[in-house]
């Protein structure tokens, strides 16, 4: 390589690495080098057939991007997998850049360097995109979220070497709650240092790497760069699909929690209702600290709203939304987080666009697509026990258990009733989580207690006033 092509590649890993972020940069192309500039192509090469199919696959098009910046000529990037030798001479040789590919090294020497330890697998691993915004510093802690950002930023502010506390912490709740935003809060003040390896994946982005290092006849070094990050964060585990993925995962789990390793998942609802998971994966995630984020209280959503103003004018210093607007938008923007950013972008739009000051009617013009009817209140079956439990005076352990005494048989079957009614749970679901039962118990109990209401005055009014204590 010459001083100009040398310089040349110095420019455009340069404009790569500002690009697509540090973080990405030193995943995926860290180890990329450059072989030959030839008239309209380049031609690089990384070490592992892993490593070219997912640059090949994600990152093709910016790197051609980049290359046209330096040399417009330039139509097609070729990339190609490094031979060992070449990738541990690479690693090795002192020498500089432009004398590597014309060494000759005696056979002696070529061996050591092929006997040289494989490079690091974490390389081969690339976490899914992370947001600068989404920090500790930008999140609002109110009392929906207090216990859930306590239980990450304990995550967060781990070493090396420390005792796991909570493994794996599990943290659920509903779309738009800061599930994410507590996720990559963790990965990003996780890897401010050097001491850990924090990485952050969509369980889509597992899938793909995993189902990707099959094909690729990679999957060993997958495994293995997996198992060797000090930190796993997992988000959006509802969508874990595919029998093998999800055994990969449960084994990729089991080896990072028995390595004393830290796991952190979330997802839109708690361990025990993922019925898709396997069940030997529902039971280690229900093993470790399970947080549920809850709806946001009006004072919380006036919090969020106000850090966004905030944020807003680091951009446009002179952006403003009086009190009054603020107050509206929490009390009537309630569905979730993400409306209220929506909410703060539209003022902020229409205030710089139509060079207009935002005022109560222009809010209220603006987002009332945003204004949604209150949801019904979510009923967990977990709920009804309890609260079944205490209007019959029995435990929640004897609904659960095989007692067939009277003062526990009807309770149990009013519970299983209210839960067919009351949730989206399915028959044999509902049998699970009342001990077990076969999904005909929980359908006879079901049309017994159907039967019996029609009749019944007295059960009849029991009942209504259980579904009026479970939906208030």
């Amino acid at each position: 390589m010459s001083n100009m092509e040398h310089d040349r590649w110095s420019r455009v890993k340069g404009r790569l690495r500002s690009s697509v972020g540090e973080d990405v940069y030193s995943s995926w192309f860290a180890r990329m080098d450059l072989e030959a500039v030839q008239q309209e192509s380049v031609h690089l090469s990384v070490p592992t057939r892993f490593l070219k199919s997912w640059i090949q696959t994600h990152y093709s098009e910016k790197v051609l991007t980049c290359w046209q910046a330096e040399m417009p000529e330039v139509c097609r990037i070729d990339l190609t997998v490094r031979s060992p030798m070449r990738a541990a001479a690479t690693k090795e040789a002192p020498a500089p850049a432009e004398h590597r590919r014309d060494e000759h090294r005696p056979a002696a020497d070529a061996r050591s360097h092929a006997a040289a330890p494989a490079p690091s697998n974490h390389d081969a691993l690339g976490g899914s995109p992370l947001d600068p915004r989404l920090t500790f510093a930008s999140f609002v802690v109110g009392r929906s979220n207090t216990l859930a950002h306590a239980a990450a930023k304990q995550v967060a502010e781990g070493r090396r070497g420390d005792p796991v506390m909570f493994n794996p912490l599990y943290i659920h709740s509903g779309v738009g709650l800061g599930k994410t935003h507590l996720l990559q809060a963790v990965t990003w003040a996780g890897n401010s240092g050097t001491e850990r390896k924090v990485l952050y994946l969509t369980a889509e982005k597992f899938m793909y790497g995993f189902v990707a290092s099959l094909k690729t006849q990679t999957s060993l070094a997958f495994k293995e760069a997996l198992r060797g990050i000090d930190v796993l964060v997992i988000d959006d585990l509802q969508f874990l699909q595919g029998k093998t993925t999800q055994a990969e995962f449960c084994h990729t789990l089991n080896a990072l929690i028995d390595a004393g390793r830290q796991v952190v998942v979330a997802a839109d609802r708690p361990p025990a209702d993922l019925e898709s998971l396997d069940e030997r994966v529902r039971s280690r995630l229900a093993g470790g600290l399970v947080v549920e984020m809850a709806p946001l209280g009006e004072e919380l959503r006036l919090g969020i709203l106000k850090s966004r103003v905030v944020a807003a004018r680091t951009h446009h210093a002179s952006f403003d939304v009086p009190q009054s607007v603020l107050e509206y938008l929490a009390h009537a923007i309630t569905h979730n987080g993400r409306d209220l950013e929506g909410a703060i972008n539209r003022l902020l739009a229409h205030s710089k666009l139509n060079a207009q000051p935002v005022t109560l009617e222009m809010a209220e013009h603006e987002v009332r697509d945003l204004i949604r009817p209150q949801e019904p209140k979510r009923i967990k079956i977990e709920d009804i026990q309890r609260v079944v439990a205490r209007q019959y005076n029995v435990s929640r352990s004897d609904l659960l258990s095989s007692r067939r005494t009277a003062n526990v048989v009807r309770p149990r079957q009013v519970a299983m009733y209210l839960a067919k009614t009351l949730t989206l749970r399915s028959l044999p679901e509902i049998g699970r989580r009342f001990g077990g039962r076969d999904h005909t118990t929980v359908l006879h109990a079901v049309r017994k207690i159907e039967g019996l209401v029609s009749k019944d005055v007295t059960l009849s009014d029991e009942v209504e006033s259980l579904k009026r204590q479970l939906q208030e």
